[in-house]
């Protein structure tokens, strides 16, 4: 972590803050090598729980719940700690993770490649994800330009699952 990170965590929101523990998914977010990587990957496991037990379009719910709560979590920590998009924060990649894998079924290799579809577009932030990255600032532009590439992502991955029978 470089020393301008650590002092915005130490003096612009402290950890013992509930938006702190819910925008860095309680401290996933401090990885120090791809921590969207690492946020996307904690979004797994909770996101099969929901699938399997209550069903795919549960799973929706779920992942604009994630939306609406890490909007909140985000714009505090945006707004107390000053950064304009902080890689710190990664309940964005939870809830386009989540929302990528919605309304799939709970198989491991659809996870997967949900999981590398959304990374990719994650990554690349094809129109409109760049340019709400560029232009719209605090926790909406952190959170909305992931929500993109989670639209970006479900709509591949039923496409694929279609296409595969």
């Amino acid at each position: 972590m470089k020393p301008s990170e650590a002092n915005r965590l130490q003096h612009g929101l402290p950890r013992s803050h509930p938006a702190w523990w819910i925008a860095c998914v309680g401290g996933v977010g401090l990885a120090s090598k791809a921590p969207g990587t690492w946020g996307s990957l904690a979004a797994l496991p909770p996101s099969y729980l929901i699938a399997a037990s209550l069903g795919p379009e549960a799973l929706l719910v779920a992942a604009l719940g994630v939306f609406a709560i890490g909007l909140w979590a985000a714009t505090i920590y945006v707004q107390r700690t000053g950064a304009v998009d902080p890689q710190e924060v990664v309940i964005d990649e939870v809830a386009g993770q989540m929302l990528t894998l919605s309304l799939l079924p709970p198989h491991f290799l659809a996870y997967a490649a949900g999981f590398l579809v959304f990374r990719f577009f994650d990554i690349l932030k094809p129109f409109p994800a760049g340019w709400i990255d560029r232009n719209v600032k605090g926790g909406l532009g952190v959170m909305l330009d992931d929500l993109v590439a989670g639209v970006y992502g479900l709509i591949v991955m039923l496409l694929a699952v279609s296409l595969a029978g």
